[in-house]
């Protein structure tokens, strides 16, 4: 018998044929490793498979072709250009607290299947749990110098943009009992002030603003985030508390709020960042782009926020 010639290698994969295909495929195969094979003529695979034969083939033919196992229950993909799907982590200034909740039920409501999951607090502990390892998708803080400390450590992907701004506000009891209309008078000394601390972005702003003032003011105690040096005042436990002006109108009438000329001096702009090692970079570019937009930026405004 003449040896048989090399299959097509169009042909190669018998995957998807019907088992009449995959029986003459393999009949045509000279050799399988370095041992040939022995190849007869079977009178019946030349036969028309009966009906109930026929339908089996074509029920295996589709079962080959169908997805089965993890594949088939197998989320998108959001880190490609298909919809968001999954947990977006987001690590947030305190101050963004209000904002960025309303802004995660939206990101939620518009891309069913998608989860933002926030965590707010002072920008420097938060820079410091990402360059530590922590997996966070997002980063926005309430200042420069806290966000370089995340660019610096290699941990932010691409440049940081300033998507807000914000300024400073004393808050005071309800009704300013202590009659508080300047910076100058937060240090009497029968008052009791809170600040942020110092490492804090609004601790940092409130001391340029009593830098360049030529004030000096001991506050009652050093807070680690604005929301804790509100909460101070709130709970009646301070007179008063330089904080930013989102967080007095976010309190409503648990405070009221006393502007003052040197907050102009210490304007603090908040950039945010997709992060380099993000778990699910997809969704958290889709969800810096709600910031950005004008419907984003309709809610920041409406917070307090100023413009970039």
């Amino acid at each position: 018998m003449p040896p048989l010639e090399n299959p097509d290698p169009a042909h190669a994969n018998p995957q998807g044929f019907s088992p009449l295909h995959v029986r003459h495929y393999h009949r045509r195969i000279p050799s399988r490793g370095s041992r040939p094979v022995t190849t007869r003529t079977v009178g019946r695979i030349r036969r028309p498979l009966p009906g109930a034969a026929v339908g089996a083939a074509a029920l295996l033919a589709l079962s080959a072709c169908s997805p089965s196992g993890p594949a088939s229950s197998a989320k998108p993909d959001s880190s490609g250009s298909g919809e968001p799907s999954g947990e977006v982590t987001v690590f947030a200034a305190a101050s963004l607290k209000e904002s960025f909740t309303t802004l995660g039920e939206q990101f939620e409501k518009e891309h069913p299947g998608t989860k933002v999951t926030f965590s707010f607090g002072g920008s420097d502990s938060l820079a410091a749990s990402i360059t530590g390892g922590a997996p966070v998708d997002v980063f926005a803080s309430a200042s420069p110098r806290t966000m370089k400390i995340v660019k610096d450590a290699g941990d932010a992907s691409g440049a940081p943009v300033t998507f807000v701004r914000n300024e400073l506000e004393i808050a005071t009891l309800p009704g300013n009992p202590h009659q508080v209309s300047s910076l100058k008078d937060l240090t009497a000394p029968d008052l009791k002030a809170v600040l942020c601390d110092k490492e804090v972005p609004c601790g940092a702003a409130a001391q340029k603003a009593l830098d360049a003032s030529g004030l000096t003011l001991t506050p009652v105690s050093y807070e680690q985030d604005v929301k804790a040096a509100l909460t101070k005042v709130e709970l009646k436990e301070a007179d008063a508390a330089v904080v930013y002006r989102t967080d007095v109108r976010a309190a409503g009438d648990k405070v009221e709020g006393v502007q003052f000329p040197e907050s102009a001096d210490a304007v603090n702009d908040y950039p945010i960042a997709l992060l380099k090692d993000a778990p699910n970079a997809g969704a958290a570019k889709a969800f810096i782009a709600l910031v950005r937009s004008a419907e984003g930026q309709k809610v920041l405004s409406g917070a307090g926020f100023l413009k970039p």
